[in-house]
């Protein structure tokens, strides 16, 4: 397995709970794949996004690192595009 950086951008519009929800509910993905997360960074929190993305102009910043296997990536690659919730992600290897 190896280490990887994501970075998704939540819908604006949700509220602490819902974002809280949606968080577990991405994650989740990874562990069902197989994966581990390491860590989960909320501290970027609610953005202007630089141009809009699906109709939204702000999101909610998350940034996990995960340890999993190439399936597991792209497996959560495919469900979160398919996500209402989530507007964009970003999967790239960690350096060591």
């Amino acid at each position: 397995m190896r280490n990887y950086e994501v970075m998704y951008i939540l819908r604006a519009d949700l509220d602490e709970a819902g974002r809280k929800e949606a968080i577990e509910k991405v994650n989740k993905i990874i562990i069902d794949n197989g994966g581990k997360i390491l860590n989960v960074d909320e501290s970027m929190g609610l953005r202007d996004l630089a141009y809009p993305i699906k109709d939204e102009v702000k999101g909610y910043y998350v940034v996990i690192k995960i340890s999993a296997d190439n399936a597991a990536t792209s497996e959560f690659d495919r469900l979160v595009k398919i996500s209402p919730l989530v507007l964009i992600d970003l999967i790239v290897v960690a350096r060591e």
